[in-house]
């Protein structure tokens, strides 16, 4: 796909620690994606986590393969997102920026999709948790108070219970098969993105009324409230059917254990997208002070929560053996994000980062660097620490070659298949993945460098003070082998390698 003159050569990696396991019979395995929300590579235990314990996320490292250089697609939710769903770089198209609560569908119905591909293949599909990729056919103009003209039922999905956006977004309401649960006559719901509703208290207005977070000043979050909390964006009614956020995480992890259940005898493919480490992070009473991190290491307990409860109920049906689990991220962290929760306060010396430079929102390592465990018994090595650089825009072909499936012409135009990198049987995988940073700048991290281009853009957002983008208007240039913090640009030195990286660049966009 990619001309050989073009890949870089790097310095070797030393081995992946694994033995293959002899494969075993044909039946086809269930496959479970758990997609953590704004979990950074350093925010498990298994990942040398300070402070906060993941019992469950580390049971599951000692039984597959945990990935050492493993990477989103973007450094911010919706390009993420898009990209592991439809196997196609986000920004090939304009509209796949962060989305607004009542974007319109991102993911076109005639977009064959990772759901379409299991569907295709026999699979009961299902989506669970947050979205963030648009509802409905035009953005703004849903009716919250019926079943949505387009939706998840449209890219593959047999059943879904989601969030349409974010937790700090409005509708704050859980989304179920196109319409929205357990809807309420008594409190039709409005929605705008434009101006607030006659009569509707603002957080801005009424700081009283936020009786379970503060909004940073001067960020947003000042908006609808919603269960004492305020939001981004302007929300009317939804009685019973409004969300409460210390519930949310049980209210996704029960309906997928659920669609377990009832789909126990045929293949299931299910996208388990969590919310608890995005803001607003407020988990259940039940994991409070279970990190000494306050809300944010306690998100990240309550997500280790729903890993557990996954593995147990794979277990109670029979099926662990059956299933291909991967839990990841969909980018890096990010700790001030527009409530007064204390995350970076309490961090007590712990590095959501894990080590490496960067955070959501930005080009450096640490925004596009993610956690990634795979578990399969019986067909990927138990215990497995791998080296290889693997994307999830790879997702979709290797899971394709996984079923033996075809593919339609023209779908996943970006995604190759790395089965053997993601079973952990090949300890190098790709020459080289694409970074996207918030504002589109492109970054490319082979196994020895990582080459940003140039870009104009603020040193960090409004909304996020503390977080660096890294946007310059020069070329960066690191030799992670030598430098993994990226902190010494070498680019002014290796002109030519800055050429063949800009080439690599040129002809990514191009589709070469």
């Amino acid at each position: 796909m990619k001309p050989q003159s073009l890949l870089l050569a790097g310095g070797a990696l030393a081995a992946a620690s694994c033995t293959q396991p002899k494969p075993e019979a044909p039946r086809l395995p269930n496959v479970i994606v758990i997609l953590a929300d704004d979990l950074g590579y350093g925010d498990l235990s298994c990942y040398g986590a300070r402070n906060v314990r993941t019992p469950n996320t580390d049971a599951l490292s000692a039984q597959g393969v945990r990935f050492t250089n493993a990477y989103a697609t973007a450094s911010v939710s919706t390009p993420s997102r898009y990209s592991l769903l439809t196997g196609e770089y986000a920004w090939r198209r304009p509209d796949t920026d962060i989305a607004v609560g009542d974007a319109g569908m991102i993911i076109r119905p005639e977009q064959y999709t990772l759901a379409d591909l299991f569907k295709n293949a026999g699979y009961a599909t299902a989506a669970f948790g947050k979205w963030h990729l648009g509802l409905g056919d035009k953005g703004g103009e849903q009716d919250w108070n019926a079943p949505l003209p387009s939706g998840l039922g449209d890219i593959g999905f047999d059943y879904s219970y989601i969030m349409a956006a974010t937790g700090d977004r409005v509708p704050c309401v859980f989304i179920e098969n196109g319409q929205v649960a357990d809807w309420d006559p008594s409190a039709p719901i409005e929605v705008s993105y434009h101006a607030p509703f006659p009569g509707e208290p603002l957080a801005k207005d009424h700081p009283e009324l936020l009786y379970n977070l503060q909004p940073t000043p001067g960020i947003g979050h000042n908006q609808a409230i919603v269960n004492g909390i305020g939001r981004i964006g302007y929300m009317k009614g939804g009685g019973r059917a409004l969300w409460k956020d210390e519930n949310i995480a049980d209210s996704i992890t029960v309906h997928a254990l659920q669609f377990m259940e009832a789909h126990r005898d045929r293949p299931f493919f299910i996208y388990l997208a969590t919310n608890d480490v995005h803001v607003p992070r407020f988990p259940h009473e039940r994991f409070r002070g279970k990190s000494g991190m306050g809300l944010r290491g306690d998100a990240i307990a309550e997500f280790d929560w729903t890993v557990g409860a996954v593995m147990q109920k794979l277990e109670e049906l029979g099926l662990a053996d059956d299933t291909v689990l991967l839990v990841t991220s969909d980018n890096g962290p990010v700790l001030e994000d527009g409530y007064m929760d204390q995350a970076a306060e309490l961090l007590n010396g712990h590095d959501p980062a894990g080590g490496i430079r960067g955070n959501k929102y930005g080009v450096y390592e640490a925004g596009a660097r993610v956690p990634a465990i795979l578990r399969w018994p019986g067909h990927v090595p138990v215990g497995c620490l791998s080296e290889a650089l693997v994307s999830h825009i790879d997702l979709f072909a290797s899971f394709a070659s996984l079923l033996d499936a075809r593919m339609p012409k023209g779908c996943a135009p970006d995604s190759e298949n790395a089965l053997e990198a993601w079973m952990g049987a090949d300890s190098e995988g790709r020459r080289y993945v694409v970074e996207q940073a918030n504002n589109r700048t492109l970054s490319i991290r082979t196994r020895e460098w990582k080459y940003v281009e140039p870009s104009d853009g603020p040193a960090q957002y409004s909304w996020a003070p503390g977080s660096e983008t890294g946007y310059k208007p020069i070329p960066q240039l690191f030799r992670l082998s030598e430098d993994p913090r990226e902190h010494q640009n070498v680019a002014s030195a290796h002109p030519e390698l800055v050429a063949r990286m800009q080439e690599i660049i040129r002809r990514e966009r191009e589709g070469k």
